[in-house]
């Protein structure tokens, strides 16, 4: 059977990374969260404070790119890679509301970006990987052989995300939530720098009815038929 490269795009919320998660598990693929790649930066801007409510020093940012260095290491009791940066496990720290209000701004600095997917796209040099993101198919993989473009109303991912936050005992409020899903939607589409926009060959999937079996049945029905063709 022949090897593919999967692009999974979207905006926040969508469920992307679950179900790149559930392909590559039952593909036997290599699993890349992008997401947590730009997360994994924005924390380290918040860290050294270069980043805050009412502060953002790019530059400094810019010249401290060397000294990021980001890894994925599988958890076999997890079943999946987690986020180490600069050898840290940095999983959890990355997922806050806190990282989520940062992301996007610093996912817009171009000198990040080209950092990042340069690291990408060297990890999908041999195919047989499902990576998901914002740029994957447009950018990272634009001769990606199946591109997925995931969207659902603002409303049911702030509550998706709410609820997946509220699991975890963070304290926030579902108004907050909304109020950083609808700002990410507006960063992810209007920065200069590969905006999040729908592939011209992307399939789009609006999974705001569908659960999480309904959609991997859908996605991997049209992962077999990719792979049927010669």
């Amino acid at each position: 059977m022949k090897k593919i490269t999967i692009a999974i795009d979207g905006f926040s919320s969508t469920g992307k990374s679950t179900l790149a998660k559930q392909l590559a598990k039952e593909l036997e693929y290599v699993y890349v969260d992008t997401g947590a790649m730009y997360r994994a930066v924005a924390y380290f801007a918040m860290q050294n404070k270069f980043i805050g409510a009412d502060f953002f020093d790019k530059e400094t940012l810019i010249q401290a790119l060397p000294n990021i260095q980001l890894e994925f290491r599988f958890n076999a009791d997890l079943g999946f890679a987690e986020m180490y940066l600069n050898g840290e496990n940095v999983e959890k720290q990355i997922r806050t509301i806190e990282v989520s209000n940062f992301v996007s701004k610093v996912a817009e600095i171009s000198e990040v970006r080209a950092k990042l997917v340069e690291q990408q796209q060297e990890m999908g040099t041999n195919k047989a990987i499902v990576m998901d993101g914002r740029d994957i198919g447009t950018v990272v993989f634009p001769n990606a052989e199946l591109k997925i473009f995931m969207t659902a109303s603002a409303e049911t991912r702030a509550q998706r995300r709410f609820d997946e936050l509220q699991q975890k005992g963070d304290n926030v409020s579902y108004e907050d939530v909304l109020k950083n899903v609808m700002e990410r939607d507006y960063i992810d589409t209007h920065r200069e720098d590969s905006p999040l926009v729908i592939a011209d060959d992307a399939i789009e999937i609006d999974n705001s009815y569908l659960n999480k079996e309904e959609q991997f049945a859908a996605v991997l029905e049209l992962v077999n038929d990719v792979v049927k063709i010669d």
